[in-house]
């Protein structure tokens, strides 16, 4: 576990586990200790730790894939609130609540925005964290390019329509994104390659 972010009245730690190297973030509002957990992906008993040390509240999750849910039902044996889209849902063997476009995520004195950005999954969402020039992107946008959209629910013209349109349009070059896996990037790194990705198709 390493703490990947720090600014006033945020951290944010990050830990990579299971076979595809998944990165788990806990974002944690440091005046009041409340946290949430994104993608309670493998590893649940490095999980739970991370929730019990950290004041995780609740969990939210980018998507419904197997490698981002495999510890879905052991936090909500804990008593942990898991949330997803409503396109998603089907995915998890479990689920507490329905998370939709434009929702607001509190915990203590900070907030997580829900952005809708299907074409990875059909629900796939996004968190930006308010105030901080930061997203979360899950399996939507990795250094390089786009997730893959090969699997049942992925569409390719769709998760390019949701990166320009939910990501680079709206978001400032120096806004960090950390995604589901691999190493984080920035909107200004990546937005000057749309075009590439969309000639080469992938």
């Amino acid at each position: 576990m390493g703490e990947v972010y720090k600014s006033e009245g945020i951290s944010i730690h990050q830990v990579v586990v299971g076979p595809l190297a998944n990165n788990v973030y806990v974002v944690r509002c440091t005046e009041t200790g409340a946290a949430v957990l994104i993608d309670a992906a493998n590893e649940h008993e490095r999980l739970l730790e991370l929730c019990t040390t950290l004041g995780v509240e609740r969990v939210v999750e980018t998507h419904g894939h197997w490698d981002h849910i495999g510890a879905v039902e052991q936090v909500r044996e804990r008593g942990l609130d898991v949330a997803i889209s409503d396109a998603d849902a089907h995915l998890l063997p479990s689920y507490d609540s329905i998370l939709h476009d434009d929702d607001r995520i509190e915990f203590g004195r900070q907030a997580l925005r829900v952005l809708h950005t299907p074409g990875h999954t059909a629900g796939s969402l996004c968190f930006e964290l308010i105030g901080h020039s930061l997203i979360f992107s899950g399996d939507t946008l990795f250094p390089g390019g786009p997730g893959a959209t090969s699997f049942e629910g992925g569409d390719f013209p769709t998760i390019i329509s949701s990166i320009e349109t939910r990501l680079f349009r709206p978001f400032e070059p120096q806004t960090m994104v950390l995604p589901g896996h691999g190493a984080w990037t920035t909107i200004g790194n990546e937005a000057p390659h749309l075009d590439e990705w969309i000639d080469r198709g992938w």
